[in-house]
């Protein structure tokens, strides 16, 4: 049988709202919904915006009974992984490993990848200017302000050649303290990762996921004037250390794998990581 999804939305500034405990329709009452009488088990995962949502949404279809989906809307990337460390959540599907462990960092939790799913194409965007050569004297470069995303722009712009950074630090932590030389005095700027999308019409350049540039109605292979896509930071499948283990969370990694996951990937023309 094709399972239901159930969609809850919730908003970072709100508090969470009440969320559907058990399976709703005409065979919920008894709870015999589910193939075989077994009561439906409905596993909670929060994400943001397409393709994030389309992949939650076609895991709904392929999990396997007596489990089903409820997909949790959230409007920011933090949200989710407070949610999942208190037990509100049996998983997320809105952040690559990195940004997860930094989360785990700064606030003594214990997320971890289950399913890498598919990979991100990053780029630097400019409404002005046709590449990184031609960011001005004192240009404004406008990064995310979490480390793992700011580091990735930096990368960026360091192999344009507008920078150099520490050779010591550690790739993919390195901040703009790290900028040992800056000969154009470029002026960069941090902002939260949800917030870049309102600076790409006056920036000298900004750092987007492929999923805002394509709000933008940019893509990377037409409009980036620099791009990246590092296998590390594929978008994934995450869930709490102490719930890992679980048959719910084993039913939801092999509902991710899906075919019907797939599929939906292919159609949003993302690359596919699994």
């Amino acid at each position: 049988m094709r399972h239901r999804l159930i969609i809850t939305a919730t908003a970072a500034t709100a508090a969470l709202l009440t969320l559907a405990g058990c399976a709703t329709g005409p065979d919920a009452a008894d709870g015999s919904g589910a193939e075989g009488g077994q009561e439906t088990r409905t596993l909670k995962v929060a994400a943001t915006t397409t393709p994030m949502t389309d992949v939650v949404e076609a895991a709904a279809e392929a999990i396997a009974a007596p489990y089903e989906i409820e997909l949790v809307e959230v409007a920011d990337y933090v949200q989710p992984n407070s949610m999942l460390q208190h037990g509100e959540l049996d998983a997320n599907f809105v952040q690559h490993p990195p940004f997860m462990e930094e989360f785990n960092a700064g606030n003594d939790a214990s997320l971890v990848v289950i399913e890498p799913v598919y990979l991100t194409v990053v780029g630097m965007y400019s409404s002005t200017h046709a590449s990184m050569d031609e960011v001005p004297e004192g240009g404004r470069i406008v990064i995310p302000q979490d480390t793992s995303n700011a580091a990735r722009a930096l990368q960026m712009v360091a192999k344009a050649g507008l920078i150099e950074l520490d050779a010591d630090a550690d790739t993919w932590s390195v901040t703009v303290d790290d900028i040992t030389k800056n000969p154009k005095n470029l002026d960069f700027v941090e902002v939260d990762i949800m917030q870049l999308s309102a600076a790409y019409p006056e920036a000298d350049a900004v750092f987007l996921h492929g999923t805002f540039a394509r709000q933008l109605g940019l893509t990377p292979e037409e409009d980036a004037i620099a791009v990246e896509q590092d296998p590390q930071f594929a978008v994934s499948l995450v869930s709490r250390e102490d719930n890992a283990d679980s048959p719910e969370v084993a039913a939801l990694a092999e509902a991710f794998h899906s075919d019907e996951v797939r599929q939906a990937l292919e159609d949003a023309e993302v690359p596919v990581a699994f």
